[in-house]
């Protein structure tokens, strides 16, 4: 009896929980009780859904809501200088990740291998080489990144 008492006494903070996310949801549908029809021409049109195609607004009706209340309106800017140094970032990003992939499967490998030194030494020469690799590759990464601290933290 216990157990079930306390088990119902969690339920009225859950359903008080479910109510309060209801009572969100309702409120901001009620808060757009009058609908208001409007038309446009083509040039503002194009110029409303460049700015819709910009904004973190997830619809037209948004977008013209907060013109309309004078709400502020978030836009998004893509540096398009920043593409070349991205993708040199992601690329650097999966063959450091393809490098690392290639240096478990040899010390797995190595791990199982029970046989001679000679063996082992020749699996220490191919990490070695992956490393050199690595490193080179860390060195791209720091020059990339000093360059774009310089470009963002200019004034």
């Amino acid at each position: 009896m216990v157990g079930a008492s306390t088990r119902n006494s969690c339920l009225p903070e859950l359903l008080i929980c479910a109510n309060m996310s209801s009572i969100n949801i309702d409120k901001r549908r009620t808060n757009f009780d009058y609908p208001i029809r409007t038309r446009v021409n083509k040039e503002t049109y194009q110029r409303l859904e460049n700015l819709l195609a910009g904004s973190t607004c997830q619809s037209m009706g948004e977008l013209t809501r907060k013109l309309i209340t004078r709400e502020k309106i978030n836009c998004t800017y893509r540096d398009v200088t920043m593409n070349a140094p991205m993708e040199e970032l992601t690329s650097i990003r999966k063959e450091l990740k393809a490098i690392g992939i290639n240096i478990n499967q040899i010390t797995r490998t190595f791990n199982q291998e029970k046989s001679k030194d000679n063996n082992r030494q020749q699996y220490v020469l191919q990490i070695a080489e992956l490393y050199k690799k690595v490193d080179i590759k860390v060195e791209r990464l720091l020059f990339l990144i000093s360059q774009l601290t310089e470009k963002w933290l200019q004034k």
